[in-house]
């Protein structure tokens, strides 16, 4: 019979925990959790995407005259168990100058209103999404194969909500909801990014949308495309900048390949499409068509040479 050696390796686990918490000047851990739960966050999420999309993304057994007492009872459950989370990281993200209950409880339940509030119009542009999606791809047979299959729609559902939780100011849940997203569907976006109406990720594998990216209507984008920072400023202590607008802007009705890497704070103009795997740090005009071999333009003279 195999013996381990329990005692000893709890003690060295605890021994590192200390100091861990040492170093980050914690000496000590408040008395229950502190962060908020994966687990009960993903709960909220599937909870939603079901309240969002009943007959598609609900139950199974779900029959259509009972749709509204389902929707309702499942958002109330759901918001109330992401008021308890909103709770934790308020309290977290105010740890070195502690909120009064009073404040702290209307700061989580501002939060979680307005994301109650917004829920309406999440689901009126994930509509949007869905139809771009099935306009936009000729294998798609039905909008319900669209909501149901693609990996695009699956992580705008994720990113729709994310980003509301990222906009009132719960950037820890919003990250956590984020990256539940990026390991279901292979499919990386950052909370903050601003996407407009009718967005459709095709295929989605390897895609990688930075935290201040803004993104206009109608935009399509294929596997692999990143739209990313060119670099990182540094403060005078050497510490990186955050939140700095470092990543692209999108105007409306762009359509970019797959491979396709956009780095920095450029701008690429309304209508504009980027080849596969072409590499741009520049502005690109509207109307241009970039490749990687050369660029055509319409027309010529808004279109120069430089971009390849």
């Amino acid at each position: 019979m195999a013996s381990f050696n329990i005692d000893s390796i709890v003690q060295s686990l605890a021994d590192i925990r200390s100091a861990w918490r040492t170093a980050q000047g914690r000496s000590r851990e408040p008395g229950s959790r502190e962060f908020p739960s994966r687990q009960a966050l993903s709960d909220v999420m599937d909870a939603l995407k079901g309240a969002l999309f009943p007959m598609r993304l609900g139950p199974t057994d779900l029959r259509h005259d009972s749709e509204n007492h389902y929707v309702g009872h499942t958002i109330d459950t759901a918001l109330h168990t992401l008021l308890g989370q909103a709770r934790l990281e308020i309290r977290y993200q105010n740890r070195h100058a502690p909120l009064d209950d009073n404040e702290l409880e209307a700061r989580a339940v501002k939060a979680v209103s307005n994301l109650a509030n917004k829920l309406p119009h999440i689901r009126s542009m994930l509509d949007s999404d869905v139809l771009a999606a099935y306009q936009g791809d000729p294998a798609a047979q039905s909008v319900d194969e669209v909501l149901l299959c693609y990996p695009g729609v699956q992580a705008m559902i994720y990113h729709r909500i994310a980003h509301e939780l990222y906009t009132s100011k719960l950037p820890l849940l919003a990250r956590i909801a984020a990256e539940m997203a990026h390991a279901e569907t292979g499919i990386d976006i950052h909370p903050g990014a601003q996407i407009g109406r009718s967005f459709f990720i095709d295929h989605g594998t390897g895609v990688v949308i930075g935290e201040t990216t803004v993104i206009g209507e109608r935009v399509r984008i294929y596997q692999a495309v990143t739209l990313g920072a060119k670099s990182f400023p540094t403060d005078e202590d050497g510490s990186l900048q955050k939140g700095l607008p470092r990543h692209p802007v999108v105007e409306d009705d762009v359509v970019i390949y797959a491979g396709a890497t956009i780095l920095g704070r450029v701008t690429l103009g309304k209508g504009c499409v980027i080849g596969g795997n072409v590499w741009l740090t520049q502005d690109v005009p509207a109307g241009c068509v970039v490749t990687q071999a050369r660029s055509q333009d319409t027309p010529r003279s808004k279109c120069p040479d430089s971009i390849i």
